[in-house]
C-alpha cells in the first residue's frame, strides 16, 4: 500500500463503520482495511501499518475493500457492514457466490474501442454497479487505435442520457487525468471489465508508475490475457484508493433485479403502459413494448439483452437458495446426531 501507514480515514474509513464498533471491540480490537486476499491469508492495512491475518475455511466471506477487526494474535474477529458490495455467481457450473469487492465509490466500466466492443456487456457490469448502489463512470480505451469513436460513444450514451462517459488513451497522461474529476481522496475506486481493455494500463497511468502487469491483446480477435490475477487496493497520488480487478470473461449476474430494473428504466415504465397487468410482452393485444419494437422506439438488442440478464439473475437466484435451503437441511441432520451421540456418553 505505502512505505508508510495511512490513517483509518485515508484508507477509506467513514462514519458508517465508526457506529458499528462496540466499546470493547473499539478499545481491545485492531482495525484494518483489506487490501490484498489470498487462500489462507488476508493482507490488511491500518493506521500502524500493513499485517497478514490468518484465514480459516469458515471465514471465506471477505473480500477486497472489507472492513475488519482482528486480535493480538493477528486472527479475525469479524468483518463490518459493508456500504457496497459487487459479487457474481462463481463461474462455471459451481453454484456459489464469489466477492468482489467491498465498501466501493465509483466504478470504473472499462470497455477498450476495438473489437471487444459490446454493449450488452457494458449492460452487464451496469446492472452490477447499480445492484451495488455504487456511481460509474463508463471508460472507453484505446480511442487512439478506433476510427469510429463518435459513433461508438453516442451508442453507450443510448443506453442512458445520464450516464458519465470517457473515451480515453490508457497511456495518455493528461486524457486520463479527466477520470479524477469523478473521485476524491480517501474514496474508494474500482475497474471492471475483460482482460485486454486496459484496466491495468489505466491503474499504471492513474498511479504515475508501473504497478501492475500489461499484455498486449491477440490480434485476430482483440481478446487479451489475463494480466491481473488477483485483486489488491493501491493507493492513488491524489488519495484516493483503487482497485483492479481481473477480467472477467463470465459474469453471471445474482440477486441483481433492482439493478436490472434501474439499467433498461425505459423498458420497465414502457411495459407498465401494456393493457393487461400480466402481460407477456409477445402477443398480447395492446402490448406497448411490441409496438415499440415495431416503430424502432425501442431497439431488439436491448429488449433482448434486458429479458436475458432478468431470467439470469432470477435462475442463479434460485439455484443459490436451493443450495443454502440444502445446506442449512443437512446442517441440521449433523448436528442432531452430534446431539444424540453425546446424549449417549453422557448416559453411558
Amino acid at each position: 500500500m505505502s512505505e508508510h501507514p495511512l490513517s483509518l480515514v485515508e484508507l477509506g474509513w467513514r462514519p458508517f463503520f465508526q457506529q458499528q464498533l462496540t466499546l470493547d471491540e473499539y478499545e481491545t480490537m485492531k482495525i484494518a482495511r483489506v487490501v490484498e486476499h489470498h487462500r489462507s491469508q488476508l493482507k490488511v492495512a491500518s493506521d500502524e501499518g500493513s499485517f497478514t491475518v490468518a484465514l480459516t475455511k469458515q471465514e471465506l466471506g471477505v473480500c477486497v475493500g472489507d472492513w475488519i477487526l482482528f486480535d493480538d494474535n493477528f486472527q479475525l474477529f469479524r468483518v463490518l457492514e459493508r456500504q457496497s458490495l459487487f459479487q457474481r455467481k462463481a463461474a462455471g457450473s459451481k453454484v456459489d457466490t464469489q466477492l468482489i469487492a467491498a465498501n466501493i465509490d465509483l466504478a470504473l466500466i472499462v470497455s477498450s474501442l476495438n473489437q471487444d466492443f459490446n454493449l450488452s456487456r457494458i449492460e452487464r457490469y451496469l446492472v452490477m454497479a447499480r445492484e451495488a448502489e455504487v456511481a460509474v463512470l463508463i471508460v472507453l480505451t484505446k480511442a487512439d487505435l478506433c476510427e469510429e469513436v463518435s459513433q461508438k460513444l453516442q451508442q453507450v450514451k443510448d443506453l442512458d442520457s445520464h450516464l458519465n462517459l470517457l473515451s480515453v488513451n490508457g497511456l495518455d497522461t493528461a486524457q486520463v487525468a479527466a477520470i479524477s474529476e469523478y473521485y476524491k481522496q480517501g474514496d474508494t475506486i474500482v475497474l471492471i471489465g475483460s482482460s485486454g481493455v486496459g484496466k491495468s494500463t489505466l491503474v499504471n497511468t492513474l498511479m504515475e508508475e508501473d504497478v501492475m502487469a500489461t499484455a498486449s491483446i491477440r490480434e485476430d480477435d482483440s481478446k487479451g490475457r489475463h494480466t491481473t490475477t488477483y485483486r489488491s487496493l493501491k493507493v492513488l497520488p491524489s488519495g484516493a484508493l483503487i482497485l483492479d480487478t481481473p477480467g472477467m470473461r463470465e459474469l453471471q449476474l445474482v440477486a441483481a433485479e433492482q439493478g436490472v430494473q434501474e439499467t433498461f428504466q425505459e423498458i420497465i415504465e414502457l411495459a407498465k403502459q401494456c393493457r393487461f397487468g400480466d402481460c407477456s410482452h409477445t402477443s398480447e393485444p395492446g402490448c406497448v413494448i411490441q409496438q415499440a419494437l415495431d416503430d424502432g422506439r425501442l431497439d431488439q438488442r436491448r429488449y433482448d439483452s434486458y429479458q436475458k440478464l432478468l431470467k439470469e439473475q432470477a435462475f442463479n437466484s434460485a439455484s443459490l437458495a436451493q443450495k443454502r435451503a440444502k445446506d442449512k437441511a443437512f446442517g441440521k441432520v449433523i448436528n442432531s446426531i452430534q446431539n444424540e451421540s453425546r446424549s449417549r456418553k453422557r448416559g453411558k
